[in-house]
Formats: C-alpha cells, sequence, structure tokens
C-alpha cells in the first residue's frame, strides 16, 4: 500500500487554512434592524440595490462599496467616475480561453472598452461575470476595429475643438459688449461718486467684487482651456499598441505608454495576426529571462494594462 507523504499529513493536521468570508450575508443579518434601502419607504432608499441580493446575500466578486447593488448600477457608477483611457483589443481567431482573464483585467483596471475580434461567441469562464460592468465591443475583423477606433478618436477631437471654440467666443463676446464692457461702464460711471461713499466703503467694494467675479470668470475659462488643449494634445497623441515579442519590437520597460491608446493581443501560442502587426503604430514585448519564450497571454495582458496604470492612473487608497 502506497504510503501518504509526510508532507500531505502534516498539512492536514496543521488546522489550515482558514478562509476569511468573501462578501457579505442578507441584509436583515448584516444590518440588524436597519430598514431595506429597497422599500421606497425606508429613509435611506436607493434604487441601485437589487432586492434579491439583499434576501440572499452577495458574495459577488465586487468592492465591498458595490454590495447589494444592481450590474447595471455599478456599472453606470463605474462610468460616472470615469474610466481610464486605454481600450484592449483582443483576437478570437483561436476560441483562446484567455480571453475572459484578459476581460476581468480590464475591469480590475478600469479599460475604457474590451474589443473582441473575430466570431462573436468566446469562453466567458474566466471573466467570473466581469464582463457585465465593462463596454465590450465585437469586430468581424481587425481592419474593422483599428478604422472604428480611429474614427472614435477624431470625433473626441472634434468635439474638444467645438468645446473650446464655444469658450473662446463666449469670452469674446463678454469682453466686447456683454460682462466685460459693462463693468468698464461701471467703473467710470461710479467714478465721481468713490469719494463720497469712501466712509461707507460700499460702492467701492462693489466695483472691486465685480471686478474680482469677472477676473475669476476668464481664469475659470482659460483652466477649462487649458485642460481641453491638453485633451486634444492627448487624441492627437493616441497609437493602436501590439504586445508581441517580434524582432523590432521595443521593451516595455523603456516604453512610454500614450495616454490615449488600444492595446492589441493575440491567442496563446500564434501570437497576433500579421494584419494587427502592421496595422499598429507600435510594437512592445514584455522582457523576460527564463528559458520559455512567451509568458501566458492573459498574464501578458495584466503586465501591460499596469504598465499604463503606473505611468497615467493615481493609486487607489
Amino acid at each position: 500500500m502506497h504510503q501518504p507523504n509526510p508532507i500531505d499529513i502534516a498539512a492536514k493536521a496543521s488546522g489550515e487554512p482558514a478562509f476569511r468570508e468573501v462578501g457579505v450575508g442578507p441584509w436583515a443579518e448584516a444590518h440588524l434592524g436597519e430598514p431595506r434601502p429597497d422599500d421606497p419607504q425606508s429613509p435611506n432608499y436607493d434604487r441601485r440595490f437589487d432586492s434579491s441580493l439583499l434576501d440572499e446575500g452577495d458574495r459577488r466578486n465586487v468592492l465591498d462599496r458595490y454590495r447589494y447593488w444592481t450590474v447595471s448600477a455599478i456599472k453606470d457608477d463605474l462610468d460616472a467616475h470615469g474610466r481610464h483611457d486605454f481600450e484592449v483589443a483582443v483576437e478570437n481567431w483561436t476560441h483562446d480561453f484567455n480571453i475572459g482573464s484578459m476581460v476581468r483585467t480590464a475591469n480590475a483596471f478600469q479599460a475604457k472598452r474590451v474589443h473582441i475580434v473575430g466570431p462573436h461567441k468566446w469562453n466567458r469562464k474566466g471573466a467570473l461575470m466581469t464582463e457585465l460592468y465593462q463596454h465590450v465591443e465585437n469586430h468581424p475583423s481587425i481592419t474593422e476595429l483599428v478604422e472604428c477606433w480611429k474614427l472614435r478618436i477624431a470625433g473626441e477631437i472634434a468635439a474638444a475643438q467645438s468645446q473650446a471654440s464655444a469658450i473662446a467666443l463666449h469670452m469674446h463676446e463678454n469682453a466686447e459688449s456683454g460682462h466685460g464692457a459693462g463693468m468698464h461702464d461701471a467703473v467710470s460711471l461710479n467714478e465721481g461718486r468713490v469719494a463720497e461713499c469712501a466712509s461707507s466703503g460700499g460702492m467701492s467694494m462693489d466695483v472691486s467684487a465685480a471686478s474680482g467675479a469677472e477676473n475669476g470668470n476668464k481664469l475659470a475659462h482659460m483652466t477649462q482651456l487649458a485642460a481641453i488643449d491638453q485633451r486634444i494634445a492627448e487624441l492627437k497623441a493616441a497609437r493602436v499598441i501590439a504586445l508581441d515579442i517580434i524582432p523590432g519590437a521595443v521593451p516595455m520597460e523603456t516604453y512610454r505608454f500614450p495616454k490615449r491608446c488600444l492595446m492589441l493581443f493575440g491567442a496563446e501560442g500564434p501570437g497576433l495576426s500579421e494584419k494587427a502587426l502592421e496595422l499598429a503604430d507600435d510594437v512592445v514585448y514584455i522582457s523576460q529571462f527564463g528559458s520559455v519564450r512567451s509568458i501566458n497571454a492573459g498574464a501578458a495582458a495584466a503586465v501591460s494594462m499596469h504598465a499604463w496604470i503606473a505611468q497615467h492612473a493615481a493609486p487607489q487608497s
């Protein structure tokens, strides 16, 4: 008879593991005596809560602040807080099981969008339902995806330029005929009355306050224009980045990711298609030091997304 390995015997006798509880139980148990937030008559009523989760508990793989929330409420909240500017795309020609893992990582790092290139069907098991919280788009070819993405960037640039023009026009109108001209007239009319009002300080304070308000508005507009100009520059610098190990690729460790970009990932084994490499602006690889030529496609996607995060996103508290 085969004798058990001593390590197995010791492991069973150790009493480990003791896992921490994930998620929360039913609302009535976790919040004793507190009114349910799905009750319209409750003082803490909130339409974002899911009645079935309140009844049964919430063991999903979500942040604690989203406990008991509906899927749509979580997705809307992620949109409201603003997703990051990078997008990821993966080719689905081999029905790679790593796609689910990539989608899950994209959710963790809050990618703006996830693109699936090729057949519509893909293995969702590894995503652990995180695709429900993401904007996932399907494309019949890599060419169609890149064209669509570049058109979207061009549209965002045009929208930003239009917004900047509207602000500049508003500032010009204020200076020529509105608040600006009115302010100069107000100062002239009241110059002769400043002395008699000096004892109370009323008139001089009014003019000063009005002038300060005008300067404040101008400063706010200038700040807006500067932010828009920076956004336009980021959009114009947007690039399509292929992640693969091929001759001519640059190491990720020295690569500066643009703020707005589309990362392309290939299938486990063959990597990216020739067309994807042809359409990419840059090709980047992850430096490796062992004997294996490449790491798991899902792991490579995670490393790449986090490299962008390390360069552009503020750490979460």
